[in-house]
């Protein structure tokens, strides 16, 4: 029988989702806790692979198993065996067919500036902080070039491993929440690094450094050298991923906001 689950971590003190060897990771520990439940080893797949430092509110996984447990079991089980960075929100059977990666629909992301002159004792873990005032309105117009599907060369790492670069990005948000200012960002995928260059470039708007011309030149010149630094990956979550209705997986609402 095939599973999933839905995920939330802080990504503080991981490597990342994937497993590295002598490293700690999400995978390695969510495949642990999972292996304790089904008394058997699994391989998990996620919707979303995060960096080093990235959080989630909604993750999903799916793996395989013959063990016959509840979806309470699985939910409570599995908790039990993880620390408290990471907890599994609910579980589900699927169909055979289901993929994590494959039959998702969209991905939402949400990179979380904090803007203000002194820097922050509670919030330092779960965003970024810039000093300098932003602009949060010259922010969300220099987004508005990056919608649509394009050629996102410009913001992909160097390590980057996607066959291609063409990514269709249906939504980007800027809002500000007194001193808290929001990047939301909805595409079908995501190239490694992509939203996170994505902030960068605009964060460099924000502070008046860049035009939005200069965004456009920056997406049409597939350059990512040309373009700002990355932003870092405490201010990113993985916020949600969609999968067709016929699926009856859980609403977004079944997650913890990460910011």
């Amino acid at each position: 029988m095939r599973w999933a689950l839905g995920v939330e971590y802080d990504g503080t003190q991981y490597c990342g989702w994937q497993s590295q060897p002598g490293l700690r990771s999400v995978e390695g520990d969510l495949a642990l806790a999972i292996a304790s439940v089904a008394d058997h080893d699994v391989d998990i797949v996620c919707g979303g692979r995060t960096d080093a430092g990235v959080h989630a509110a909604g993750q999903v996984v799916h793996f395989d198993t013959h063990a016959k447990r509840s979806m309470y079991a699985w939910m409570q089980g599995v908790n039990a065996n993880l620390g408290e960075f990471v907890s599994v929100c609910w579980a589900r059977p699927v169909e055979n067919f289901f993929h994590a990666r494959y039959s998702a629909l969209r991905r939402h992301y949400r990179y979380t500036i904090f803007n203000r002159r002194a820097r922050s004792a509670l919030a330092a873990r779960r965003s970024a902080w810039v000093a300098q005032p932003l602009d949060a309105a010259l922010m969300q117009e220099g987004a508005m070039p990056l919608i649509g599907e394009h050629d996102f060369s410009a913001f992909r790492a160097s390590e980057c491993q996607s066959r291609s670069p063409i990514r269709r990005v249906e939504m980007i948000r800027v809002v500000r929440e007194e001193d808290f200012l929001h990047i939301d960002v909805t595409a079908n995928a995501f190239l490694h690094h992509m939203v996170r260059n994505m902030a960068g470039l605009l964060i460099s708007v924000g502070r008046g450094e860049r035009s939005v011309a200069h965004v456009v030149d920056i997406l049409d010149g597939r350059d990512r050298r040309r373009n700002a630094p990355t932003a870092p990956p405490e201010g990113l979550s993985l916020r949600a991923i969609d999968y067709p209705a016929a699926f009856r997986l859980p609403a977004r609402s079944g997650m913890i906001a990460t910011s």
